[in-house]
């Protein structure tokens, strides 16, 4: 019994063993090694990403600035008119320093010309208003489009190199040498991507900010019109 007992044991040992060697050992792959995996088109993701970033923080502080508005301004603003006190409505508004105040000053400026005039002159104010805040947000869209291009091009580099190697290495072919290349064809594909929706987003939230500037301007504009339509 003794023997059969060991013999046994012996066999469920070389069982667990068996079992032990069969199972695929598990490897982990960081996001910056695999990132590494995709050759100089992540370098050129890296870079388009930090402009991305860097150009969304700007942006959004600044027209978050802009968007900053007292309600009482337009009020003064209004009571000053009335009361023929322009130089005070003047130091009013660049008191505020604002595009609406900057927009107003230019029609308190223009008083005493035609209504026209003083209206053509706001809305030139409220454009240049507009450009400003929107410096650097086309560079947004551009790389919104171009990451997911440059991605791409990134995977058929990568699917090159892989028949290339395939083909140089003959009856030998080992998949680690056409690691490398697909590696670069998958990793740029998705780093490609990634850059470009997070560029888009940025790019939908910067334009939906500008677009509030926007309405805002053309609401003071029209109310600082009708004060002076207003009968005396």
């Amino acid at each position: 019994m003794n023997l059969l007992q060991i013999q046994e044991a012996v066999n469920d040992l070389g069982t667990v063993a068996t079992e032990t060697a069969a199972q695929p050992t598990e490897f982990k792959l960081s996001i910056l090694e695999l990132a590494t995996k995709g050759g100089w088109i992540m370098v050129v993701l890296a870079v388009l990403s930090i402009i991305a970033v860097y150009i969304f923080i700007e942006r959004y502080i600044t027209v978050s600035r802009a968007t900053k508005y007292d309600n009482g301004f337009m009020e003064r603003i209004r009571e000053y008119m009335k009361e023929g006190k322009l130089d005070s409505a003047k130091a009013l508004c660049r008191g505020n320093s604002t595009p609406i105040s900057r927009m107003i000053e230019k029609g308190l400026s223009r008083i005493g010309r035609p209504l026209n005039d003083i209206n053509s002159a706001i809305e030139n104010v409220g454009n240049l208003e507009v450009a400003k805040l929107e410096r650097g947000v086309s560079i947004l869209a551009m790389i919104a489009s171009a990451a997911p291009m440059i991605g791409f091009l990134g995977t058929v580099t990568g699917m090159i190199r892989a028949f290339y190697n395939m083909s140089m290495a003959g009856n030998n072919i080992d998949i680690e040498l056409l690691s490398s290349g697909i590696y670069e064809a998958m990793v740029t594909t998705v780093g490609g991507l990634i850059v470009g929706i997070i560029a888009y987003f940025f790019h939908a939230i910067i334009s939906t900010k500008i677009q509030k500037v926007v309405n805002l301007l053309e609401a003071k504009a029209t109310e600082f019109m009708d004060v002076l339509n207003e009968p005396a």
